[in-house]
């Protein structure tokens, strides 16, 4: 008898907190008020709270906290809770009292969230594995495990130091823990070879929060991207120097490492050649035409054209035109000094003047 006297009073607090809550009005002029307004815990923690049940309106009425864990104390009309190991999810705290002569009660409601880091992060490429491909379409998925409260949760995704997008899951009200995975999809270009994606998972709880927010990262994946040999000019056109060394540069950039093969102008040049460079010592008229590279891998190939011009070497022969030049003027240089010598040097002396001075200088011989 005592027994269903028990159970029968437990129904009925709780049909008197049902109805606490159900006819609760909280616009209240002078209505209930938490300190701190809203209130952040991280699960496990120990956490507290005050509630100003009124200035004067709750006088001579019931009042009171609502509360499913935890204890509460009432000093005059504040009413203290307080608990050491928060570990319910999704609970709130509900502070009352009976507004006088009618059946309607006043209330604020304290919001708590019970919060959780993630135990792991995780990244991965959605079902794929090995290389990707250039230009083809790939799912980043990221998998946070035991979080709560999900929607609170942001996920970003980056490729080396540069964000690529953020995701949330606002329409998911679970406040206990779950996992959850989110996708993000990238098309990988050959500059993405070698970088590292990976996700930061952070929970974003607003100013009563801790600071800063709850934030786990993961070891990165670095990418391989598999795309096409690629050569920035695909045709040259070279005028060399005949007997000056020829030197065709084909190399390419691709992954995997490209192979190559040559077609030549002349059946007097190798036809077999697998090197990305050909070189030839000295190059001749014979060497003339076009030189064609192909650069292939797995994915694709590229072709490099050279179109070669040999110009004849004549420097030879403008050093001997040269000499000869110079003999030619010295030459001439010489028989105009000579006449000119020899017109005016010996012109200047008369056959009668040397014939007088012949007879002058004899008188003085014989003495």
């Amino acid at each position: 008898m005592f027994s269903r006297f028990i159970v029968l009073v437990v129904s009925l607090v709780s049909l008197l907190c049902d109805f606490y809550v159900s006819s609760c009005a909280t616009n209240c002029s002078d209505k209930p008020a938490f300190t701190p307004s809203r209130l952040v815990v991280k699960h496990g923690d120990p956490a507290s709270a005050t509630c100003s049940v009124c200035q004067s309106a709750c006088k001579n009425t019931n009042f009171g906290l609502e509360n499913s864990v935890g204890n509460r104390t009432i000093n005059g009309t504040t009413v203290s809770w307080d608990v050491d190991s928060l570990t319910e999810w999704g609970i709130e705290l509900m502070c009352f009292y009976s507004v006088k002569d009618t059946e309607v009660q006043c209330c604020s409601i304290l919001p708590i969230t019970v919060y959780r880091p993630p135990d792991s992060v995780s990244i991965s490429i959605n079902n794929h594995t090995g290389p990707m491909f250039e230009g083809r379409q790939y799912t980043l998925q990221c998998e946070v495990q035991n979080v709560a409260p999900v929607k609170n949760l942001s996920v970003t995704f980056y490729r080396g130091t540069t964000p690529l997008g953020q995701q949330q899951s606002f329409n998911n009200n679970n406040t206990k823990p779950v996992d959850e995975q989110y996708a993000l999809t990238i098309t990988p270009s050959k500059e993405d070879d070698g970088v590292q994606y990976w996700c930061k998972a952070e929970l974003e709880l607003g100013p009563e929060g801790p600071k800063p927010p709850p934030v786990v990262t993961l070891q990165n994946i670095r990418s391989t991207v598999h795309y096409e040999p690629w050569v920035e000019v695909s045709s040259h056109t070279i005028t060399i120097t005949e007997g000056d060394p020829l030197h065709l540069n084909c190399s390419a950039v691709g992954n995997p490492t490209p192979t190559y093969t040559w077609t030549f102008p002349s059946n007097n040049l190798p036809q077999m050649h697998n090197n990305s460079v050909f070189n030839i010592k000295s190059a001749a008229f014979k060497h003339e035409g076009t030189y064609t590279c192909s650069a292939t891998n797995r994915v694709g190939s590229v072709k490099v054209s050279f179109t070669v011009e040999v110009q004849g070497n004549y420097i030879p022969y403008i050093i001997i035109a040269t000499l000869l030049l110079v003999v030619l003027v010295l030459a001439i240089a010489s028989v105009m000094y000579s006449q000119y010598y020899r017109r005016n040097r010996m012109g200047q002396y008369k056959m009668k003047d040397v014939f007088r001075l012949h007879k002058q200088l004899i008188p003085m011989y014989n003495a």
